[in-house]
């Protein structure tokens, strides 16, 4: 039985979804410091620190393909729990809360856990796709809401990432709204894209596809780790350091179920997590926003593209041709 069967089979509810010893010696060293070099960064002492925290987008989410979006959250508040993170950001869209119903007291419930709530807008528009003043409006009214409850914390995230790509006039005028609503930057460093996985979960569920479950844990887990470790290495050739990661994550069925075994993974590979409040505390945060490059993506991967950083820029897995050949053979295993 694997990993996720196992998990929803613990669950009490019953609505679940479904040469010579000198060269020997030498030998063995280089092979281990080769091996450590590829899935231990933590033993080779130029990478340093590795710190990153955990956030999650479209808090309440809707359903995806295996669990009751009832249960979702109390699954992964208790797989946060587990793991010992001690506080994950929840980047909320209040606009899709039911008054008082079962969405708001899941959100509510992150808080009382001690994880912290953001703003996401109310009703996830997207920037390139409304005009300024509607989409600063739709940032108002998730306001009013999350500034009346526990957890709060005054940073705002695009949904998407998407900062008016190339429409400056839109992105500056939206950024000049934040600024005076006393909303900073909920920045991204590391993303995974899990979203995208999860909607081919979702595809394949719908079309009675079968998925190899321990291959779909497998690619979240590597996905994301790589993730961190690419924004960790651009991070350093445009900074000249190691600064705090955020990575983004989703409030997903894949979370809930794999949440624990990449934060496992994470620490393995030398990660240390920490809270939300402390990778905003770091200086990074407070570097001017890029203004040359498009508005669209991570923190680092702008700051790379303004300030022309050698290397690649853009992390591999953030392509949809990458994801769906990586998909089909290590989740649908198809050749």
């Amino acid at each position: 039985m694997n990993n996720l069967f196992r998990k929803i089979a613990a669950l009490p509810w019953g609505f679940v979804l479904l040469f010579d010893l000198a060269a020997l010696l030498a030998l063995g060293m280089a092979l281990a410091l080769a091996t450590d070099n590829v899935t231990s960064p933590k033993q080779n002492s130029a990478l340093g620190d590795k710190r990153i925290a955990i956030t999650f987008d479209d808090a309440p989410r809707g359903a995806g393909a295996f669990l009751d979006p009832a249960v979702r959250p109390q699954m992964l508040r208790a797989a946060l729990a587990r793991a010992g993170v001690r506080q994950a950001a929840f980047f909320a869209n209040p606009g899709r809360l039911n008054a008082g119903g079962r969405n708001e007291a899941d959100l509510l419930t992150y808080a009382k856990a001690g994880h912290v709530l953001a703003n996401h807008t109310a009703t996830h528009k997207v920037l390139s796709n409304v005009s300024a003043e509607s989409f600063i409006a739709d940032i108002a009214e998730a306001e009013t809401w999350l500034k009346a409850h526990p957890g709060y914390r005054p940073w705002f995230r695009f949904p998407q990432l998407d900062e008016g790509n190339r429409n400056v006039t839109k992105r500056d005028a939206v950024r000049g709204a934040l600024t005076s609503m006393g909303l900073r930057h909920g920045y991204v460093t590391a993303d995974g894209w899990d979203w995208y996985l999860e909607s081919l979960t979702v595809k394949a569920n719908a079309a009675g596809k079968p998925m190899d479950l321990d291959g779909l844990r497998d690619l979240y887990i590597e996905t994301h780790v790589m993730s961190a470790n690419f924004a960790d290495s651009l991070a350093r050739r445009t900074l000249g350091r190691a600064p705090a990661q955020v990575l983004l994550l989703h409030e997903t069925d894949l979370a809930a179920l794999y949440i624990e075994d990449l934060v496992r993974a994470l620490r393995k590979d030398g990660w240390t997590i920490i809270t939300a409040d402390e990778a905003y505390a770091d200086p990074m945060g407070k570097l001017p926003l890029p203004v040359k490059a498009d508005a669209n993506g991570t923190l680092v991967q702008m700051l790379s593209w303004e300030r022309g950083t050698k290397g690649p820029r853009w992390f591999e897995r953030n392509e949809v041709e990458v994801m769906n050949r990586l998909f089909k053979e290590q989740v649908l295993r198809a050749n």
